[in-house]
């Protein structure tokens, strides 16, 4: 059910139509007009981002930024996600599918104009994997014969990690097992390179938060450069004439907009202010839907929203309660009443079909088997439960979610939980802290396979950040990890979502849908599930034209 009535739906899409028509036609000097004359792309951005540091950060809104500012060895196609020449102009793979050889393309350049090599990879794969930088995202580089060992300090000889640099324009990469999606794990910003000069010139090299990100300091190999940095602002980046494929880059500009109020950030879509939305207020997406559908994208997009629990804290560190909590949520009421946009149901944590991969085990919606388990915890009804925090990170989209989740936590089981909001960086921190009882979260996957969500939860791992630990979880993952056929691999995982989903340090909710607002004037935006867009193949126009990718 609609929260508008139709005759409220038709005035609003009335009204929505004449400011969007103001916005767009061009007969107003907006930043999106002048943007799209100009090759400015104005995008918001959801939130000011916590650091551009590709081997600390961990979020989307991190993510948008840094693919315009660096490059990997490998790149992802816009459309496809296939693998794709970056930093590397070509490959090769041994007959045992354990050693990839990378051609670095000699005509690659620094956005200071330096020349960079495959020692720059090597320095910024061990500077990842250093133990005292506390990479969250090291172990997307455990495929790496003694990349593991490395980073947990088994290994203190870096000569030892299966990665080497044959000469300054060749690069080997010798792996534990065969890993088949191990190019694209390449595409992730956390495997791409620094700039060494750089990072030394501002701090250690395994120094966290150093000023080497901000404007005037960062040196990336993008398709831009860090022009200005305002916090809470704004971020601009401009073209950087020292990328290898200079010519291929359209855009002069991207502006991106720190926005984490929805209301406020589709006012400036309204208003001309963005070209393109971090998403859409639930209240507005039918409006959209039905009187504007030509501004509105809902894709499937490759992601779980779910709320972390952290098992070390009383009552969570008894998986009784946890399942408890699991089990009272209502979830196809989530997505249809409150989220509203077109998302599933998630009773796994995986989502459905991840690459021929469907979880065969689930948390049911069962009031009464949860009731028990609380009562069988020693909490009969909710009595003498302590009082627990639900923390999400600033939203009014993530607010409406808590609350609907407080209310069915009072009503089904008769618990009290007060909920804590703290913005984009405080948040995170409070995370990497432990300092929660139950924590909102939302994992895209980083490559379309089950790995990166099942590695996540290994017992340390940088994003598990639940406290949960179990061995055999932690030898299926491995398992995993060195079984060569996707069959024996993917029934491996069911046995350890089974496990996960048995002890519940997680609350999976819905499967994500991408839900955007965005200009006509925006080309070669173009649909995949983890909603990535390489900014080099984006360009602006009014005329319509449906633009055109080229795989050079």
């Amino acid at each position: 059910m609609s929260v508008l009535s139709a005759p409220r739906a038709s005035i609003a899409g009335l009204v929505l139509t004449t400011l969007l028509f103001a916005a767009c036609s061009g007969d107003k000097n907006t930043p999106v007009s002048e943007g799209t004359k100009n090759q400015i792309l104005h995008i918001g951005n959801g939130t000011e981002p916590a650091d551009l540091d590709p081997h600390v950060v961990t979020g989307v809104p991190e993510h948008k930024l840094i693919m315009a500012f660096f490059e990997g060895l490998v790149m992802p196609h816009p459309k496809t996600l296939a693998p794709e020449p970056g930093m590397a102009e070509s490959w090769s793979v041994s007959r045992d599918q354990k050693t990839y050889t990378f051609k670095i393309r000699k005509n690659g350049k620094w956005s200071n104009g330096d020349s960079y090599n495959a020692n720059d990879v090597l320095y910024s794969w061990k500077r990842c994997l250093s133990p005292a930088l506390g990479s969250e995202y090291a172990y997307m580089l455990f495929s790496v014969k003694n990349a593991e060992q490395y980073n947990k300090g088994e290994l203190k000889d870096f000569a030892e990690v299966g990665v080497k640099a044959l000469d300054d324009y060749t690069l080997q990469v010798t792996l534990a097992n065969p890993t088949p999606y191990f190019l694209s794990l390449l595409s992730h910003y956390s495997t791409w390179p620094v700039h060494k000069a750089t990072i030394e010139k501002f701090g250690k090299v395994d120094e966290r938060g150093t000023p080497w990100t901000r404007a005037g300091n960062l040196v990336g190999n993008g398709p831009f450069i860090l022009k200005k940095w305002e916090m809470n602002k704004i971020i601009v980046a401009e073209r950087n004439p020292n990328y290898w494929d200079a010519e291929k880059v359209r855009l002069k500009e991207i502006h991106f907009y720190p926005v984490d109020n929805l209301a406020t950030e589709e006012r400036m879509f309204r208003s001309g202010q963005i070209h393109i939305t971090s998403t859409v207020p639930p209240d507005k997406i039918e409006v959209y839907a039905k009187e504007n559908p030509e501004l509105i994208r809902i894709n499937p997009y490759l992601g779980t929203y779910y709320y972390r629990i952290n098992v070390t804290k009383k009552p969570f560190d008894d998986a009784r309660v946890r399942r408890a909590f699991a089990m009272s949520v209502d979830r196809k009421t989530l997505v249809e009443k409150v989220s509203k946009g077109g998302e599933l149901p998630s009773f796994s944590f995986v989502p459905a079909d991840t690459a021929g991969y469907t979880p065969q085990h689930s948390i049911p919606y069962d009031i009464e088997g949860a009731k028990k388990l609380l009562a069988d915890a020693g909490f009969p009804e909710g009595k003498g439960l302590p009082k627990a925090e639900l923390l999400y990170n600033t939203s009014e989209g993530h607010q409406k979610i808590a609350q609907a989740l407080q209310q069915m936590w009072k009503v089904n089981l008769g618990v009290e939980v007060a909920l804590v909001n703290q913005d984009w960086k405080v948040y995170l921190a409070s995370q990497k802290a432990m300092d929660y009882f139950m924590a909102r979260a939302g994992w895209i996957g980083d490559y379309a396979d089950p790995t990166t969500f099942m590695d996540m939860f290994v017992t340390g791992g940088g994003n598990n950040q639940t406290g949960w630990s179990n061995k055999e979880y932690d030898r299926l993952i491995r398992q995993a990890a060195e079984t060569g056929s996707q069959e024996a691999r993917y029934a491996i995982f069911q046995k350890a979502e089974k496990i996960l989903l048995e002890e519940a340090p997680i609350i999976p909710l819905y499967t994500y849908t991408n839900k955007a607002l965005i200009s006509p004037d925006v080309k070669g935006w173009e649909k995949n599930i983890l909603d990535n867009h390489p900014y080099k193949y984006v360009h602006l126009s009014s005329e319509g034209e449906a633009g055109t990718l080229s795989k050079k």
